[in-house]
């Protein structure tokens, strides 16, 4: 029994629809539920999942689906209503006084001089263009955007003399603002540019944890560093820092970029009359710091000391890293085959939950972490699994409590579960406090490590 309600020109964040969503599924009588947007690629998924009727067919990427799989016409029926209620109760919620358009936004703040984007990717560009061609510097956090539109804007805002950050940029520091997920860290000397928004918050914790300060942080997007956008996002944003008095060190933060790019910024590197850091993860050139845990050592010109949790004993079976953060991954990645490790199925795999393929529609798991308790459940029940690696990232936009989300999935620790390894990006000023997570997760059996990287190198040792 398959019921879908269209609400016409009707919008709500994914987290909101995914925890509706969740509420709705856990109805008597209801095998399966939605609320997405009607874009193309939402009702797609909806189809793919068995969930889309023709009344939601008929919907538009201005439209709210309300989709539902019952076991009977009655359960549909009170499941719809739960929806609307939902719906309404969250609404009437919503804080007051809330622009409906950029240009209503600059009528309310008009000094604002940047506009953070988080819309469907079908509508970003163009609300980016608005932005640029109004002065403003651009964060754009939405993902799913064509590489021609990102290029595009990118131009566009270097002829403006305006930084223009993303798409899928999800972390920034700009004058010790947090923009989107970002971490309560102290101002201070060293500014970083990145390409990975889970690497700008590792890196920066480290520091702040470390005794340091950040003067900004820049994200730029993961595909920057691309031949064919050519890391015009990041040579800004270098530039923005060279120029910047408060700024005494600059760290570039990236996936190996390709090699004519890598030339490039080295070659900008070189020329600053400031102290600079390269990461490239994964990468063995020479001078370049290898792990993100390095980039901060480096920038601090001291260690990231070890916690004291003691090491899990060896398990037999493989590892499995569940992350949220994609450079945290591969991060991971990298150190297993440098301690010459085999990766691949039936073998050591890490699978980034924030990737565009598990996002598109919903919320990204540092969101809603229960996204990734769904996966986490599977992985237990593999024999085969001796050791499970995850990434915690708390701070701004963050969930509140991904540690507790996480201990929920895991139960009780026992001697036939495998052996749980994890890090937390994040600092003790974060409202979910850092050394408050590290002890719900120790609490529910978990090895806590110092930085994603050491939590690696923990788990590479149990098996190599």
């Amino acid at each position: 029994m398959i019921r879908n309600e269209v609400l016409r020109n009707r919008y709500l964040d994914s987290v909101s629809l995914m925890r509706a969503s969740r509420r709705l599924e856990a109805l008597d009588g209801v095998r399966a539920a939605a609320l997405m947007i009607g874009t193309p690629a939402n009702k797609a998924l909806l189809r793919g999942a068995g969930l889309l009727a023709a009344e939601g067919e008929a919907a538009g990427a201005n439209d709210l689906v309300i989709a539902v799989r019952a076991e009977a016409e009655s359960d549909a029926r009170v499941a719809l209503e739960n929806a609307r209620q939902i719906l309404a109760s969250q609404e009437k919620s919503a804080a007051p006084g809330h622009a409906r358009s950029l240009a209503g936004a600059l009528q309310v703040l008009p000094a604002a001089n940047l506009a953070l984007i988080s819309v469907p990717g079908e509508f970003a560009a163009l609300e980016a263009r608005r932005a640029l061609e109004g002065g403003l510097h651009v964060m754009m956090f939405s993902d799913n955007v064509p590489l021609e539109e990102e290029i595009a804007l990118k131009r566009l805002a270097r002829e403006r003399g305006l930084l223009m950050m993303g798409p899928d940029c999800g972390t920034a520091l700009i004058a010790g603002t947090p923009l989107a997920f970002a971490n309560a860290v102290p101002r201070g000397e060293i500014g970083i540019v990145s390409a990975s928004g889970t690497g700008l918050q590792e890196v920066s914790s480290l520091v702040a944890r470390l005794g340091g300060g950040i003067s900004h942080g820049i994200g730029v997007g993961g595909r920057d560093l691309d031949a064919r956008v050519g890391g015009l996002s990041t040579l800004a944003a270098l530039e923005a820092l060279e120029r910047d008095p408060a700024t005494r060190t600059i760290v570039l933060l990236s996936k190996p970029p390709a090699p004519q790019i890598a030339v490039r910024m080295r070659e900008q590197l070189a020329k600053s009359a400031k102290r600079t850091v390269a990461c490239f993860l994964g990468s063995a050139e020479p001078g370049l710091a290898r792990t993100l845990t390095e980039a901060a050592e480096i920038a601090m010109q001291r260690k990231v000391p070890a916690l004291d949790d003691a090491a899990p004993p060896a398990r037999k079976g493989v590892v499995r890293g569940l992350y949220c953060g994609g450079s945290l991954c591969a991060e991971a990645e990298f150190i297993f085959r440098g301690a010459g490790l085999a990766l691949g199925p039936g073998r050591h795999e890490f699978v980034d939950l924030g990737d565009d393929a598990y996002t598109r529609g919903r919320p990204h798991p540092i969101l809603e972490p229960e996204l990734r308790n769904d996966h986490l459940r599977r992985t237990l029940a593999e024999p085969a699994v001796g050791t499970i690696l995850i990434d915690m990232v708390i701070g701004y936009g963050a969930h509140a409590d991904p540690a507790g989300v996480l201990a929920s999935a895991l139960g009780a620790p026992g001697s036939n579960r495998p052996a749980v390894i994890a890090s937390v990006t994040g600092t003790e000023q974060d409202p979910q406090v850092w050394s408050r997570q590290a002890a719900i997760l120790r609490a529910a059996g978990v090895t806590v490590a110092a930085s994603n990287a050491q939590a690696a190198q923990l788990a590479a040792s149990l098996v190599a």
